[in-house]
């Protein structure tokens, strides 16, 4: 649920004109449509059905139910709305007050490393895909970016195998991409505990279980799609991994600081 404050619900609910039990200029279907489109979410199911179903109640329900992340991306697209076509002169200070409650709830990204699908290579296509991938989480739909996400981590998972000088055949899957790389990484002397070398095995058998969601639970084919919770699950650990793994590169590619003499001048010597 989402942790507006009473004063920020008052100051949402004067801009949006909901205390007549309406939502700006919004009929019934049309409401459900931006809802719909803003989040993916009907607002005119059964959860949100509380105190007599009013456009105003059922967004008041929405607020009590969804994430910080959730409300903030339908709230911020209804101030778009609004700012476009309802928003006088007077109420200009108001809706930056709510502007800043959207920032704020904005925050709580249901990915937090999301940043972190990003190419590691100047390839175009690969930038496309890391976009697609990114924007399926700013929609808040996890479950429609899982193959692309799966495509995305092959592509990053190759480039970094072919700079330690591991073959990147087409048919060698994910996770024996990563056995490769890390056991290049441990030789290499790249990792300085056993614990994270443990971390990092593991993974080499989730990403075997993702080979299979992208084929049997993804848009990669027509099958049923993975629920919500678990694609987040799955977007959080690869993000997380490819986080690490970003700034381990980023560290080892660095050049190394060598202690220089320190020159002291004349005029400094003590004696």
């Amino acid at each position: 649920m989402s942790d507006l404050t009473n004063i920020e619900k008052r100051s949402l609910e004067r801009l949006l004109g909901m205390g007549s039990g309406y939502v700006l200029d919004f009929s019934n279907r049309t409401f459900d449509e931006f809802v719909l489109d803003s989040t993916g979410k009907s607002i005119y199911a059964g959860e949100y059905e509380t105190g007599g179903g009013s456009k105003a109640n059922r967004l008041r329900a929405f607020w009590s139910i969804e994430s910080n992340y959730v409300v903030g991306k339908l709230l911020g697209d209804l101030l778009a709305y609004a700012s476009e076509r309802q928003i006088s002169e007077d109420e200009q200070p108001l809706l930056e007050s709510c502007r800043h409650v959207v920032q704020r709830l904005s925050q709580n990204q249901p990915v937090p490393e999301i940043e972190a699908i990003t190419p590691n290579s100047a390839e175009k296509v690969f930038a496309v895909l890391a976009k697609s991938v990114r924007e399926s989480i700013e929609k808040n739909e996890p479950e429609s970016g899982l193959d692309r996400l799966h495509t995305f981590v092959v592509k990053y998972m190759r480039v970094l195998c072919e700079k330690r000088g591991i073959t990147t055949e087409r048919d060698k899957p994910l996770h024996s991409l990563v056995g490769e790389y890390i056991k290049r990484l441990k030789e290499a002397g790249d990792i300085e505990s056993e614990m994270t070398e443990r971390i990092l095995k593991s993974s080499i058998s989730i990403l075997e279980a993702f080979n299979r969601v992208r084929n049997e639970q993804s848009f990669a084919h027509d099958n049923p799609i993975l629920n919500y919770d678990e694609s987040l699950l799955i977007f959080n650990h690869v993000t997380s991994a490819i986080k690490f793994i970003e700034g381990l590169e980023r560290r080892k590619a660095a050049p190394e600081k060598r202690d220089e003499p320190t020159l002291v001048a004349e005029d400094d010597i003590p004696f």
